[in-house]
């Protein structure tokens, strides 16, 4: 009997156009690319100095530089790569694309905590050995003057450990946040217990739970929202039926969510002096004292934050139309999307 219920669904989603389905696959692997297309001019704008396509708000502050059109052209070329890509896997259905989206969502989530974890635990390490004025014993005064200096600890601590989170990402495939809880609880345990048993305590204790708080509510925002695990305060939802569950998350990620994350993205990169580009340019660690040099990398999770929701509101939207749509699920599907 199940087995003639799914073969009933599987015929009748048969019998849907492949254009609402092509046309959905089209516009979310297109918002992934010009995501993608956004983040690279900003690089090419901040970093190294492209007029930028904001310019053509206000054509007389820029001149006519040739490198604008090409920066357009990569938004350009990001909206036909969707439809190529749609185009040469025709037949792959809404709920692989979700599955897909979000193991590439996974892989920015598991870089991000790796980073984290180990960028933690290195500046951690140094921040004690300076604050005990055992840095300069241990690498001499050059060196120890070259790590206490934030574009030079930013640049050739941080960045290859963000590397090597990322390197890790890519063999592992478990999210491990998880793991990023039990170091909070352990490292807010050690700083009670120094507190009150040694009367010790420094900066940099307070500092690293700090930074990996943030980094498990940011990071973790887009796992929960595959998970459904956000609270919903509703009196509909939960009695409606799958197709309008469906319809009523699609229309949220397109009208309530990307909105107000491209809202970050675009504040935060508006310009050299936008909060998100200045941090990263200038390592900033302003008041840090004998504390942790993560105060940038605080901010940047913002930014981190935007861009793994806006990808896993696509693939959100994906499973709601494939609900709508009346898609079959896959066999032996669990929950979570």
């Amino acid at each position: 009997m199940p087995e003639l219920k799914q073969n009933k669904r599987n015929a009748g989603f048969a019998s849907i156009p492949n254009f609402p389905i092509a046309l959905t696959r089209i516009f979310g692997w297109a918002i992934i690319g010009v995501l993608a297309a956004f983040l690279f001019n900003n690089f090419l704008t901040n970093w190294l100095g492209w007029p930028g396509v904001r310019i053509l708000a206000n054509p007389s502050t820029g001149g006519h530089d040739p490198r604008i059109w090409l920066q357009v052209a990569i938004y350009a070329a990001a909206v036909l790569a969707a439809a190529a890509h749609v185009a040469r896997t025709r037949d792959r259905s809404l709920r692989t694309d979700h599955q897909r989206v979000f193991g590439l969502n996974a892989v920015l989530i598991r870089a991000g905590f790796w980073a984290v974890l180990l960028i933690g635990l290195i500046d951690f390490t140094l921040a004690f050995l300076k604050g005990e004025q055992l840095l300069i014993g241990l690498v001499g005064a050059p060196l120890a003057d070259t790590l206490g200096r934030a574009e030079l600890r930013g640049a050739y601590v941080h960045m290859p450990l963000v590397a090597i989170g990322l390197a890790i990402a890519l063999r592992t495939r478990v999210l491990a946040l998880p793991w990023l809880v039990l170091m909070i609880v352990v490292a807010e345990l050690l700083i009670v217990l120094f507190r009150f048993e040694f009367s010790y305590e420094q900066t940099y204790m307070g500092d690293l739970v700090r930074f990996w708080y943030a980094a498990l509510f940011m990071l973790g925002c887009a796992y929960t929202l595959y998970e459904d695990g956000h609270v919903r305060i509703d009196l509909l939802y939960a009695e409606a039926n799958p197709r309008c569950r469906g319809l009523v998350n699609s229309i949220g990620a397109l009208v309530l969510g990307m909105p107000f994350c491209w809202l970050i993205l675009s504040v935060g990169t508006a310009g050299r002096t936008g909060i998100l580009n200045s941090a990263l340019r200038t390592f900033e660690i302003e008041g840090v004292g004998d504390g942790m040099y993560i105060l940038y990398l605080m901010t940047v999770l913002v930014g981190v934050f935007a861009v793994t929701l806006i990808i896993q509101f696509v693939s959100m939207m994906f499973g709601g139309m494939a609900d709508v749509l009346g898609e079959p699920a896959p066999t032996g599907s669990a929950g979570g999307g």
